[in-house]
């Protein structure tokens, strides 16, 4: 490599080779097509043997069988599909996504060579056809130029690939493959295959063999979201599928040496093979350098201070890497990998790397230059302003470099070019908050900087308001007062002015800096205003409110009670003495209104609402426009709810106990009536045991609130003179309003295990083992039809004794 300064005082590093290290003719297919290249096509034998290649297209013919001036060729027996294609523009692919001419550690490949495509074979046992992987491949014989051997010769290739996963054994899977031999035979450390390796624990077909996928995506596979165009051929277990079965791995770069073999003529081989069996595919592209001098490090040989550069090289297979920098740069990362990643400091030097495997010893030095970096400095002048007319002026400080433009943003994420390039700006008349900025730069070199912020924040002028109510009036000792409200004010209240002749205005002392402001004790009619102001902005007088001083009094009474709480259905007495005032009113109207014939003046108004209500007395004074307005709150307490249970049935001697509720949260007191039979009268569940001598008894029991409110509930109990029992109606009436429910009505039972309904046919159409329930006619939401129907019930009465009958009943309709 050699070096120079240029006449434009550049730094200018470029590279000679000679004769001997002259690639190979159209090696990189820049002629477009294959020419002197050699191509194969064909597949595997029968599905499982050794590769039969069927068609060889020689490299001194033209087609259909020779490789001049071949762009392509078909696969085998296959004139719809290519099988070897070079590639000459730039497109992505639809699996890996990859561009097919890659640019690879700074080297722009403009040509390359796709290898294969998805077409597949499958046999069929039961019809007699083959199957057979297809296969297809490119081999150009290289005559090493002779010269001395410690001259290198290097040949640099990328390669990235398509791969669906077979599920073979790892030997019969998709395989793209290079190979370098020499008359010597194969050399193993530049010729490596690349293929997705399985457990090869397939099953009796051959296949299901699990994929070692960390593997995989060790050797930097990865897999496609694109689906396979072939159908899954396990479709007697899955049906209709298309698997997420294919695999990519991007471009990587590859060089290894060929000057051990100066004056020998070397094979270079690349081949893309399906699986074995034929069902699965596999192709890959190839991109070859047109460099074949040696190795090359990539990377920028000009670069600024404290500045990230990747500096790389193509790999060599199983190679150990070693790089040397400048002492005073810093190694970021890949040291010991073919790309290193570093940060440069001011001084330049030179970049060296050595990589090294068993078939390659290479090396090679670059000198870089190092250039300082810009500056951006710090942009003085932040400052506050008042939008409208206005004026600002930002200095640029301590920056090194050239101004290349001023930035200006409002909202600090959308910036705009400032055609300004020295380090004064005067920003004028702005009505909203701007940020500024300053790019400096140095040269084409070197990424400009951009200096720290500066911010010219601007306030809203000041609007002094609108004062809410305009006019009022006030009377002669009107305690309530009357407040005034500022509003569509920008800016905060400074403090709020009173005058009384309109002319001379006076500061309240202390200041008042609310927005709001009561009225009240005042003897003459008064003005107010705010005098409100917005940061820097000057101040603003907001709109004027006038209260208007009426030396007639004020309407004065005094109320009785203020708040109180009543039961539901009851009522409330609300009374009043008025001792200044000519007239009254309710809202809402619960008693007349009235004139007041003269002061005091006492009324009381009875009202009983039946929801929480406030009562307002409305009192006028003549000659005062201001009524006194107070409030009663009447709070109207929940009605007492209560349920003493259902009516029910007993037989002398039987004990019941009764169990009522009150909907209030209590603690209640109780009370029942008559007290007949009852052990308690006073509590919730008192207990009755009767005699010969009851009927029909009906109680009533009243539950009363702490606060005294109350409520009553009812139950009837029938005192049968007999043994328990299950009596059970012989008909009834769906529909109509009586007798229109079939129920069992027993007497002394404690429980019921089921009472039971079937229709003429046997069929259940009701069961029930609660004590009340009963059969509506109806099955399934329909109606039953009239006739006979079979009921059974079971109970246990209040002894332990089990009583079971059974009967029929007639339904009507």
């Amino acid at each position: 490599m050699k070096c120079r300064w240029s006449v434009l005082f550049l730094f200018i590093c470029f590279r000679s080779f000679t004769q001997t290290q002259t690639c190979p003719v159209n090696i990189n297919f820049a002629s477009g097509d294959l020419t002197h290249w050699y191509a194969y096509t064909g597949n595997n034998e029968n599905g499982n043997g050794p590769i039969a290649i069927r068609q060889i297209y020689d490299s001194n013919n033209l087609p259909p069988a020779g490789t001049k001036g071949a762009a392509f060729i078909q696969e085998y027996n296959l004139p719809s599909v290519l099988g070897i294609q070079v590639i000459t523009y730039k497109s992505s692919d639809p699996f890996g996504g990859f561009s097919t001419l890659p640019t690879i550690n700074g080297y722009n490949y403009n040509y390359s060579i796709k290898l294969g495509s998805t077409a597949i074979t499958r046999g069929n046992p039961q019809t007699g056809t083959d199957g057979g992987g297809y296969i297809r491949g490119i081999s150009y014989r290289i005559n090493v130029p002779p010269g001395p051997a410690t001259e290198p010769y290097t040949m640099t290739y990328a390669y990235a690939m398509v791969l669906q996963n077979g599920t073979h054994i790892s030997s019969q899977q998709p395989v793209i493959s290079a190979t370098l031999e020499t008359p010597a035979g194969v050399i193993t450390c530049a010729s490596p295959s690349y293929l997705l390796p399985t457990f090869n624990n397939v099953n009796n077909g051959g296949r299901g063999a699990s994929l070692d996928s960390a593997t995989a995506k060790k050797n930097g596979f990865k897999v496609s979201g694109m689906r396979s165009p072939h159908r899954n051929p396990d479709f007697n277990i899955t049906g209709v599928e298309y698997l997420q079965d294919v695999w990519t791995k991007d471009w990587t770069e590859v060089t290894f040496d060929l000057s051990p073999y100066r004056g020998q003529q070397v094979s270079l081989r690349f081949e893309a093979d399906n699986c074995i069996p034929g069902g699965h595919f596999a192709y890959g592209y190839i991109a070859i350098r047109n460099s074949c001098a040696g190795l090359m490090i990539s990377g920028d040989t000009l670069v600024c201070n404290n500045s990230v550069i990747t500096y790389s090289v193509p790999t060599l297979a199983g190679a150990t890497y070693n790089w040397i920098v400048p002492d005073s740069w810093a190694i970021l990362s890949g040291d010991t990998s073919n790309m290193l990643r570093v940060r440069s400091s001011a001084a330049g030097g030179t970049v060296k790397i050595r990589e090294k495997n068993s078939c390659a010893d290479l090396s090679d030095t670059i000198l870089v230059k190092t250039l300082p970096s810009p500056v951006g400095g710090t942009l003085d002048g932040s400052s506050t302003v008042c939008a409208g007319v206005n004026s600002s002026t930002m200095n640029l400080l301590n920056y090194s470099g050239g101004i290349v433009n001023w930035l200006e943003s409002t909202d600090s994420i959308s910036w705009s070019a400032i055609p300004e390039n020295t380090s004064q700006h005067t920003a004028e008349n702005l009505d909203t908050t701007t940020l500024y900025k300053v790019i400096v730069g140095k040269g084409n070199v070197c990424p400009p900087d951009t200096s720290s912020a500066a911010i010219i924040t601007v306030d809203q002028k000041t609007v002094g308001g609108k004062m809410d109510p305009a006019d009022a009036t006030l009377c002669d000792g009107q305690t309530a007062g009357i407040t005034l409200t500022l509003t569509r004010n920008t800016g905060s209240v400074q403090n709020w002015q009173y005058t009384t002749d309109g002319m001379t205005w006076s500061d309240f002392v202390p200041a008042h800096t609310s927005t709001d402001y009561t009225v009240k004790g005042i003897t003459a009619s008064t003005q107010y205003r705010t005098i409100d102001k917005n940061g820097v902005c000057p101040a603003d007088t907001s709109s004027l409110a006038r209260i208007v001083f009426d030396p007639v009094a004020f309407p004065e009474a005094v109320t009785t009670p203020a708040d109180t709480s009543i039961c539901f259905g009851t009522g409330a007495t609300l009374a009043a003495r008025i001792e200044t005032g000519t007239s009254y009113s309710w809202i809402p109207a619960s008693a007349a209104n009235g004139n007041i014939p003269g002061t005091p003046y006492s009324f009381a108004n009875f009202v009983s609402p039946a929801v929480t209500t406030d009562y307002i007395l409305r009192v006028l004074n003549n000659g005062c426009p201001n009524p006194l307005l107070d409030t009663f709150h009447v709070e109207v307490l929940a009605p007492v709810i209560v349920n003493a249970g259902r009516d029910t049935s007993v037989v002398v001697g039987e004990p019941i106990q009764f169990h009522a509720v009150s909907s209030d949260p209590g603690p209640d007191a109780f009370s029942w009536s008559p007290i007949t039979e009852l052990s308690n009268p006073s509590v919730a569940d008192p207990v009755a045991t009767y005699t010969l001598d009851d009927n029909v008894i009906r109680y009533a029991v009243k539950a009363t609130t702490p606060f005294g409110c109350s409520g009553e509930g009812f139950i009837t109990v029938k005192v049968f003179k007999t043994k328990p029992d299950i009596f059970v109606p012989n008909a009834f009436t769906p529909g109509q309003a009586t007798n229109s429910i079939f129920r069992p009505i027993p007497v002394g039972i404690s429980s019921l295990d089921y009472f039971r309904i079937y229709n003429r046919l046997g069929q259940l159409v009701y069961s029930t083992s609660s004590i009340g329930n009963g059969w509506d006619g109806t099955l399934n939401g329909r109606p039953q039809s009239s006739g006979g129907y079979v009921w059974m019930v079971k109970g246990i009465d209040y002894t332990g004794n089990i009583i079971t009958k059974k009967g029929t009943m007639v339904l009507i309709r």
